[in-house]
């Protein structure tokens, strides 16, 4: 495979080859790899978790089971509390 960097890119490689953040070109494109795959999966993981509260939402109003405003806000702010401690 033929990969093109923008020198900025090339700098930081090299960078991370020179800090010992990394062994080689390859090890620290593999490692930014394994990264985005990790930061993938977690996206992943947060959206199906969002899709459930939004399910569980819908039931709830199709039961008619209502929350008033201020809890309902009150909720989604220690849900995003409780996200970005993650």
């Amino acid at each position: 495979m033929e990969v093109f960097l923008t020198p900025k890119q090339e700098q930081l490689i090299n960078q991370l080859i020179a800090s010992g953040l990394a062994n080689s070109k390859s090890d620290a494109i593999a490692k930014g790899l394994r990264l985005l795959e990790d930061r993938y999966f977690v996206s992943q993981m947060r959206l199906a978790e969002l899709q459930k509260e939004i399910d569980i939402g819908i039931e709830q109003l199709e039961r008619r089971k209502k929350v008033d405003s201020e809890t309902a806000i009150n909720k989604l702010k220690q849900d995003i509390i409780n996200r970005s401690q993650q």
